[in-house]
């Protein structure tokens, strides 16, 4: 298959080729979606003859790395594999001969554990970069500092799609590169067509109806439509609801998800002279590219993942778009001709949106990257030269938690010999701390089918569909003590049909997800077994053993039965949860304790913690593993179901309440300091502590930290909670509290002479250049600069950044487009006007003619 050279991308090939003859080679590469950078990027550089050893491309998703490697393997006229493959989770398709490699961010991080001089690899391609996934980030952090210590001549080039890579040019320092490709883009209508409630449709239903009026409006059907779907669930939904249209006939119609079927994906994304339709998770978004598609029909959401520091809880649940996204989603319609982008949410919707999506490093648990980052001899993770910090709560809570699993020594924080075996091990730290101790107790192969069976698909469908079907229930034994051992019968009986569909399907058992589960197991055990001494890893255990081992990894998984006549749980770290039904621990013998296998969010009317795969534990046995987290305390304490400070004595294990008796009326200064955490931590509102609050105190943090001489004591995290504790004084419950005054506490904090210099240094507003005034949005963390957010109309006659302070602290500034949507954030104005601007008169100008675009500077 030869290679397109009209795409947009080969503007650049000349400016690329000569950016590599320098040694600490830093690139950024700004191009918009579709412009071929992910296809033809990486074979410029190996066709430059300037890479003598292997390039790796990192993508954000294996099934952008699966098929980016097909597509380029053959404009290159071989197989995958060959002078061209891809690596990701479980699946390796390299040899020798390959020189260009498509991998998933996690493993070239793993890499570096192995080879931390990334020995034999030339450069290092960061794809859709402005995705801002975790291992993206930390894996850049890495390699720019192996090229800046040890390897001056590896290559590094970032790829994004979006106009905001000033942070990441002035990240890379200086002598880094700024390639810019301006693509082409044919004019895209965007509607929006929100649902209306007398349907009473679910999405996919009124995406249907969306499709079908587009069709109606065309009369002939030209080009194909693209249609976002936050998961596979929805999208085999819509594609059932279109198979079942009589509209559809002569249309072919496609789903495309991580774990499509390579022929399925091809099919999806492949020519077709027939207008089809592609159902799609945002993979289609910026990695995937479908030619012809003239239509995008937006469901405006997606599934994302989230870690709860607080509760140490990861969730996956479906969350609205950001603009930005929104934005990604719909120029998929203008890749070929004029199209048109349909959004299933009304504009005032949009318009509320967050202008981008978090990066992901704000929104995960970070126990594994530190510990990879440890094991890779970063000592001072927190010092760590990230792209972006990530909160220092998250950050908190992965050293506490490894600590507990022995990964970390307590004292000053260095890895320990589990902690490193832990590292090499391809699971989260959970995980991987479990298979070491089965490990040991030589029973590696049984718990690799139970880590296994967690991360991969479920081998029981969530219902039955026929009254034969067996369900986990009926592979149980008397003496279980663990869901987990129903779980590996099961598994095992369809490992006795050789995973035969057929068979499998008699029983109830999905065979595919039962063979990817033997596939997972046999790489954990490989991982682990050479970490261990035992040479047979095949015994069965017990119930006491299921739990002794699984505790290694679970203690943070303690769960309490409220009553025997409930199902609610309250589990470690004050949370609750509600256990199944079916479980062996929701008999009514009196189990009280047990490990929860699995915590899952599940999104409803509510949000509801599901505690699954129980394992029964007793205390006495607890009390022989973990005898020093045994807590018994006297004095007041937060009954989070009265929301009120109690006087009571208390047996517990870390913070999980075994028992508890009344013993009078608590101290009211301890009462103060409990509530304040409480509202500390998010539990507890504050009614008047709002918005301007926040930007007060950025006023107060703001001025402290640009006049130092003027020793203003600025609110940081500790002198928050004194502020709380004032507020709170006198209290003994959150009704008591509630609506206290809070204003007057931040007033009283500076004596007036001091609180005189806000005014002074810290405007509310300023005035630009061009007479305008404008707010300024304080953040309370000061290393977050004051931002103002201005239309780009306003800025026209603005050359200067704007500066408070004394000229000493540069306002950042959030430039608008017309609509009221950020296009570009800088603090550097008239780098603005010399640089970035030209690339965003050419978007913004075919969007808004009727506005006036001065020139460009020369």
């Amino acid at each position: 298959m030869p290679r397109d050279r009209s795409l947009p991308i080969f503007e650049i090939e000349s400016d690329l080729r000569a950016a590599l003859d320098s040694k600490n080679v830093r690139i950024v590469i700004e191009a918009p979606t579709g412009s071929g950078k992910s296809t033809q990027v990486p074979q410029m550089l190996l066709d430059s003859g300037k890479c003598d050893g292997d390039i790796y491309v990192l993508q954000p998703r294996r099934l952008a790395a699966r098929m980016l490697a097909r597509r380029v393997a053959q404009e290159r006229d071989g197989r995958c594999g060959d002078d061209v493959g891809y690596q990701v989770r479980f699946e390796n398709v390299v040899s020798r001969e390959t020189r260009i490699r498509y991998v998933t961010e996690g493993i070239l991080l793993r890499r570096l554990l192995e080879d931390p001089n990334l020995n034999g690899v030339s450069a290092v391609i960061f794809d859709e970069f402005h995705e801002r996934h975790f291992f993206g980030d930390v894996t850049l952090a890495r390699c720019f500092g192996v090229q800046k210590i040890r390897r001056p001549d590896l290559k590094i080039v970032a790829m994004s799609a979006t106009l905001e890579t000033e942070s990441l040019v002035g990240y890379l320092g200086d002598g880094t590169q700024h390639l810019k490709s301006e693509g082409r883009m044919f004019p895209v209508e965007i509607r929006y067509s929100p649902a209306k409630e007398r349907h009473g449709d679910q999405l996919w239903d009124h995406t249907a109806r969306a499709i079908r009026e587009r069709f109606r409006e065309m009369g002939k059907i030209e080009g194909h439509t693209l249609v976002f779907m936050p998961g596979r669930h929805e999208i085999r939904k819509t594609v059932a609801a279109l198979k079942n249209a009589s509209w559809t006939k002569g249309i072919e119609i496609h789903e495309l998800f991580g774990e499509a079927s390579p022929n399925a994906q091809d099919a999806a994304v492949g020519k077709s002279s027939q207008p089809k339709i592609v159902v799609a998770t945002n993979v289609a978004e910026t990695s995937i590219t479908i030619d012809g598609v003239t239509t995008v029909i937006d469901s405006g959401v997606e599934r994302r993942s989230s870690f709860d520091a607080r509760r140490g809880i990861s969730t996956l649940t479906i969350e609205k778009i950001s603009r930005a996204s929104a934005d990604q989603r719909a120029g998929r319609a203008g890749r070929t001709r004029a199209g048109v982008a349909i959004r299933l949410w009304s504009e005032r919707d949009h318009e509320g949106r967050p202008p981008a999506t978090p990066a992901e490093i704000q929104r995960m648990d970070l126990s594994e990257a530190v510990l990879v980052l440890k094991a890779g001899g970063i000592e001072d993770v927190r010092g760590f030269e990230w792209f972006e910090a990530p909160n220092p709560q998250g950050l908190n809570a992965a050293f506490s938690w490894l600590t507990i699993l022995g990964a970390l020594d307590p004292e000053d924080e260095s890895l320990t010999k589990i902690g490193l075996a832990m590292s090499k091990v391809p699971l989260t730290p959970r995980f991987a701390r479990v298979l070491i101790a089965a490990a040991d107790a030589g029973c590696l192969e049984y718990f690799s089918i139970i880590a296994a069976a967690t991360q991969g698909r479920p081998i029981f469908p969530k219902q039955k569909r026929r009254s034969s079907d067996l369900t986990l229930d009926d592979f149980r034994e008397p003496d279980d003590g663990s869901d987990f051992q129903a779980l590996v019968r099961a598994w095992s009986s369809a490992s006795s049909a050789k995973f035969n569909v057929g068979h499998c399907d008699s029983m109830g058992i999905n065979a595919n997800a039962s063979r990817e589960i033997g596939q997972m197991a046999q790489q954990f055990s490989k991982s682990v077994r050479r970490l261990s001494n035992v040479e047979h890893q095949d015994r069965e255990p017990d119930s006491d053993e299921v739990a002794r081992i699984l505790l290694t990894g679970f203690s943070d998984r303690v769960a309490l039965r409220n009553s025997t006549s409930t199902l609610a749980c309250s589990v470690i770290g004050g949370r609750c949860g509600q256990l199944e039904k079916d479980s062996v621990a929701s008999d009514s013998k009196g189990t009280r304790l047990f490990i929860a296998g699995e915590m899952i969010e599940i999104e409803g009317r509510n949000l509801n913690v599901k505690l699954n795969f129980a394992t029964r534990l007793e205390e006495s046995m607890l009390a022989e593993i973990l005898p020093d987290d045994f807590v018994d305390k006297v004095g007041a304490v937060y009954n989070e179901t009265n929301r009120r400070v109690e006087a009571r004595e208390e047996r517990r294990f870390r913070d999980l309440v075994l028992e508890s008796r009344p013993r009078g009326e608590p101290p009211l200064d301890e009462a103060a300091e409990i509530l304040a955490r409480e509202v500390m931590a998010g539990n507890l509102i504050l009614k008047r502590w709002d918005q301007a609050i926040e930007q007060e105190i950025g006023r107060i943090n703001t001025v402290a930290a640009a006049f130092p001489e003027y020793e203003i004591p600025s609110i940081r995290e500790e002198e928050r909670l004194l502020l709380l504790i004032q507020i709170c004084d006198g209290g003994l419950s959150y009704k008591q509290i509630k609506d206290r005054a809070v204003k007057t506490a931040i007033a009283e904090w500076l004596p007036p002479h001091q609180y005189r210099l806000l005014d002074q240094f810290a405007p509310e507003r300023i005035e630009l250049s061009s007479g305008r005034s404008v707010k300024i949005f304080y953040d309370p963390d000061p290393a977050v600069k004051p931002k103002i957010s201005v239309l780009i109309q306003h800025l026209f006659k603005v050359r200067e950044t704007p500066t408070i302070a004394n000229g000493r602290v540069p306002l950042l500034i959030e430039i608008l487009a017309p609509n009221s949507r950020p296009v570009q954030v800088t603090e550097d104005l008239a780098g603005f006007w010399k640089g970035s601007y030209a690339g965003v008169r050419t978007m913004l100008r075919g969007r808004y003619p009727k506005h006036d675009w001065p020139e460009p500077e020369s």
